[in-house]
């Protein structure tokens, strides 16, 4: 029996998405890649055919779906390859933070444009010296009358050129205790003082646009914050959930598709007068590399049903997060592998797969941090 119980018009949602998908984003991917960041008009059509956060309510514009869609997506995305277009941070990620904590004037405002895919968003939480530790983070926002003054610099900032709006954490110099300092405020492009840095290469990732964001004396309306004042630390912590719960879902998407591509190679590929697959060692992997993928499919679904249940699973989602994305890279390295010489070659596509993986297990936490959180919950 499924774990996940989807019913047809999921089914048929995702039938309709990577139809989408194989017509309209595959056959750019190359493009892209070589471009270093995705067009935005590929955003826009992604909105135009109702795939773009579809969990937002339909007054603002969404379809009110249920999580599933959500997943769906995701693990949809991840089958093309690339992560350029990462619609999961979009919606799954910023997104719930204006639901979820935004005024109403903040919903209507922002939440329309980012359904149709005319802004892109992105959140901003990370500095130069302050990696997971949030609570240190130095982006000031001084109060100002009707406004805030923000200044800072954020780095590793995905969707950082594209981005329309950006949900930045800073904190109010003038409240001692960092927890009850920060907020969260939904900053637009084009606002004097804030100002996109260059693109930032990376080993992988090649079409995402991922860059530092500087805010230089930034004006900021005070109705652009998210939640009540000195509440930013407590509206990440409750979000950091589902952020790494999707994190795992792309993730693990990405290890199966990785593995099928090399189930098919180890079949067609002839060495010694027969195909790998037929060689003891290739059996082994292949089956071990199965059986590992089938644990973390059982551990992840059992969490997507907790998560839409509204079940608090921040220490499992923590665990899944880090052994899931684990796995996942090294499934990436036995597949390259199992592809030989061919597998370090762009032209086929493991290679980029296993670049692109590696990143899993520093973002969104890095799984060095998702063990202390595991360790303070058990005691130690």
């Amino acid at each position: 029996m499924e774990i996940i119980q989807y019913t047809e018009e999921h089914r048929i949602f995702r039938d309709s998405v990577r139809r989408y998908l194989e017509k309209e984003v595959s056959p750019h991917v190359e493009e892209w890649e070589e471009a270093g960041i995705t067009p935005r008009s590929a955003w826009k059509k992604l909105g135009e055919q109702g795939f773009l956060c579809t969990g937002v309510p339909e007054e603002y514009g969404g379809a009110g779906a249920d999580f599933l869609y959500s997943v769906i997506m995701t693990e949809e995305m991840s089958r093309t390859n690339h992560m350029g277009l990462c619609v999961a941070l979009h919606s799954d990620i910023v997104v719930p933070y204006i639901t979820a904590y935004g005024s109403e004037e903040l919903k209507k405002k922002y939440l329309p444009g980012c359904v149709s895919g005319d802004i892109i968003a992105a959140v901003a939480m990370t500095e130069p010296n302050t990696g997971s530790d949030l609570a240190a983070i130095r982006t000031t926002a001084v109060d100002d009358g009707d406004h805030v003054i923000i200044n800072g610099q954020k780095t590793f900032i995905s969707n950082g050129i594209n981005c329309g709006i950006c949900v930045v954490a800073v904190r109010d110099p003038a409240v001692e205790n960092p927890y009850e300092a920060m907020d969260l405020y939904v900053v637009e492009e084009g606002t004097p003082g804030f100002e996109k840095g260059k693109q930032i290469k990376k080993a992988g990732w090649h079409s995402q646009d991922t860059a530092e964001l500087y805010f230089v004396d930034c004006r900021v309306p005070k109705a652009n914050r998210l939640g009540e004042k000195g509440t930013g630390f407590l509206h990440l912590m409750e979000k950091l959930q589902q952020e790494r719960l999707m994190c795992a879902v792309g993730a693990l998407s990405l290890a199966e598709y990785m593995y099928e591509i090399t189930l098919a190679y180890c079949k067609e590929r002839t060495a010694f007068g027969r195909p790998i697959s037929k060689f003891q060692h290739s059996q082994f992997e292949l089956v071990e590399m199965a059986t590992e993928l089938k644990l973390g499919r059982t551990f992840l679904d059992k969490l997507i049903v907790d998560h839409v249940e509204g079940n608090k699973v921040v220490v499992e989602v923590s665990m899944a997060k880090f052994w899931i994305t684990e796995m996942a890279c090294r499934v990436a390295d036995r597949c390259v592998q199992l592809h030989g010489g061919y597998g370090y070659c762009d032209e086929y596509p493991i290679s980029r797969a296993w670049r692109d993986i590696r990143v899993t297990r520093i973002f969104a936490g890095t799984n060095e941090i998702m063990r202390q959180i595991v360790a303070r919950f058990m005691g130690l």
